[in-house]
């Protein structure tokens, strides 16, 4: 498969003033296939969300590069590149209550990107809106009403119509899941599988579940205060981890077998994670690592290859 996104030394931090900077994301590099499906893990607060929207210019970069198809993205977007790049790079965003207006019908909603990029006329776009209801579980009947009258799940269903119906050729799904209820998480994570399939998408899929990432992912992705440690297939991530921290946190994992959970060794970071404004020297884990030397505390580890299964780890132990 042929690389379709491309991030080189992408780095983004936010100026807090009086010389002060949240390091949010710091010189990440790795590629994106086509088709593929990239889960995205850490700790909240460790970049997740802050790299996704910086990959779509939602996010000015502070440094580096993002590639789609060879094709460098601009710097700072301006409102030219917008129209130009959201039919291709769309976002499905966390809270699917504060993600719909509310002033808006459901319909109008859907119907809204493919009439202002000039993809239909208000008439096909109306049409087209209905026909995503349909092919998100919704009726094309529930057109004419508002945000307020549909449940979470509902909601993320129509936030990932309004996405798709631009036919995006690739999404980042911000944490699509963590606003819901349990009982309809799974739903909605075998929505977006079914639809990358039939549609070739290719997904960026941020969440807390590590199960859930497993579960619909291709290869997992590691991040820890904003850089990212570990990435490779997902399973060999998520039963062979090689990073200290990705260690901890699949072992912190919670079993789904109550009697399993019940007999797991409780198991749980150490200390508290560093401040990004004043971030320390050398590998950002070291102060809660077991296993950290004192190079680890000078010196920061870049990803390299750690065996022939394309895995690549940030860690002075390989």
């Amino acid at each position: 498969m042929s690389e379709l996104i491309r991030i080189r030394s992408l780095t983004k931090h936010f100026d807090m003033g009086r010389g002060q900077r949240v390091h949010a994301i710091d010189n990440i590099s790795f590629d994106i296939a086509e088709r593929e499906i990239v889960g995205l893990v850490g700790e909240s607060g460790s970049g997740k969300s802050t790299l996704g929207k910086t990959l779509l210019g939602l996010h000015d970069k502070t440094a580096g590069e993002v590639y789609y198809r060879d094709e460098l993205l601009p710097q700072h977007y301006h409102s030219s590149d917008y129209r130009r790049h959201a039919r291709r790079m769309q976002m499905i965003f966390q809270d699917p209550y504060s993600s719909l207006n509310p002033r808006m019908t459901v319909g109008e909603i859907i119907a809204e990107g493919p009439r202002l990029h000039g993809m239909m006329t208000a008439a096909q776009a109306r049409e087209a809106a209905g026909e995503w209801l349909r092919r998100v579980g919704l009726h094309p009947d529930h057109m004419s009403r508002y945000p307020h009258e549909f449940s979470g799940g509902q909601r993320q269903r129509i936030g990932i119509a309004r996405a798709l119906i631009l036919e995006p050729e690739f999404v980042v799904c911000d944490e699509p899941i963590s606003a819901l209820d349990v009982s309809v998480q799974a739903q909605v994570v075998n929505l977006l599988s079914e639809l990358q399939a039939s549609l070739g998408l290719t997904l960026l899929f941020i969440a807390h579940d590590l199960s859930m990432v497993r579960y619909v992912s291709d290869r997992m992705a590691v991040m820890y205060l904003g850089s990212l440690v570990e990435i490779g297939p997902v399973d060999e991530v998520y039963f062979e981890p090689r990073h200290p921290y990705t260690q901890v946190l699949i072992a912190s994992n919670p079993e789904p077998d109550p009697e399993s959970e019940r007999q797991r060794v409780s198991t749980s970071i150490r200390g508290e994670i560093s401040s990004p404004v004043n971030v320390p020297e050398g590998c950002r884990f070291a102060a809660r690592c077991p296993r950290a030397m004192e190079e680890c505390r000078r010196v920061t580890p870049v990803l390299k290859p750690v065996d022939e299964s394309g895995r690549l780890v940030a860690c002075h132990l390989y």
